[in-house]
């Protein structure tokens, strides 16, 4: 048990007990035995399918829209701000629908961040992340039956370095896009704040769409933004091109990163894990 101290109404303090949840098992072999188990992975995939179908039509519908040689309008389709948010409200809508089910990580950067934060346990990550890359597959691979004509004209919505940036610049900014997407993730379902705010585990999806919308405005010029390494191996995959796949690693090393630094920031200097866990071992030693 930690106090936390909150300040009272007129300027003072007041110490609040609040028990932290407690951390998830590395390897948990009972829930391979639950239902709800397979019914979060079942969840993950198909949210990530949807996910990757809707945000990568978009993407090929833009270009095709666009495409001067094909008598499309240089100024016409959604732009680069309704591709952000046709990524950012599909995020915001799978992670309402998902979240009670499968957490809604949809995202094998926030499945690892949220694992390193100890929230789920490995066995959950692993399969979490394998079903989001299944996922991404097969919504590409729904894409690419629907509008084969374009799909392979058009890049599929993969993801590669934009020419002019250097491989750093690149993965710079999926470090620093990945890192705010997986800060936010883990502030918005911070149990603290759940238990001190009733409204939070409500508003939670709508800052988790934000951040991906903010990021995708920002980064897209460089990478087509990444920050999620299922969208860029489902996409890769089915477009099968070799520009994509030598910048893979750009888009799985780089969320990775990202993911590790937001959940150090958030859980031991925040939060400060360590320091309370220091903390409770001497308590229980002048005990």
């Amino acid at each position: 048990m930690v106090k936390d101290i909150e300040a009272g109404a007129q300027g003072g303090y007041s110490a609040k007990d609040y028990q932290d949840p407690p951390p998830a098992p590395l390897i948990d072999f009972e829930e391979l035995g639950q239902w709800s188990f397979y019914r979060a992975i079942i969840a993950e995939f198909v949210a990530t399918l949807l996910f990757l179908y809707i945000t990568v039509l978009t993407v090929i519908g833009y270009k095709s829209q666009t495409d001067a040689a094909n008598g499309g309008d240089g100024c016409g389709g959604v732009g680069i701000l309704g591709i952000a948010w046709a990524f950012g409200g599909m995020i915001f809508i799978l992670v309402y629908c998902t979240a009670g089910i499968s957490g809604g990580h949809i995202n094998p950067a926030v499945t690892f961040g949220l694992f390193l934060a100890r929230k789920v346990s490995l066995i959950r990550a692993i399969l979490y992340i394998a079903s989001q890359c299944l996922g991404a597959i097969c919504g590409c691979g729904l894409v690419k039956a629907f509008q084969n004509a374009y799909y392979d004209r058009y890049g599929g919505g993969a993801n590669s370095l934009a020419e002019g940036y250097s491989t750093g610049t690149g993965l710079a900014a999926e470090i620093i896009g990945t890192f705010v997407l997986v800060y936010t993730v883990l502030s918005a379902t911070d149990p603290k704040r759940n238990a001190r705010d009733s409204h939070v585990p409500v508003l939670a999806p709508l800052p988790i769409g934000f951040a991906v919308f903010m990021v995708h405005l920002a980064t897209i010029p460089i990478t087509g933004t990444g920050i999620n390494p299922a969208r860029s191996f489902g996409a890769a995959v089915i477009y099968n091109e070799s520009k994509p796949w030598d910048d893979q690693w750009i888009f799985w090393v780089g969320p990775f990163i990202g993911a590790a630094i937001a959940a150090f920031y958030h859980q031991y200097i925040l939060r400060a894990a360590a320091v309370k866990a220091i903390g409770s071992f001497r308590s229980s030693n002048t005990i």
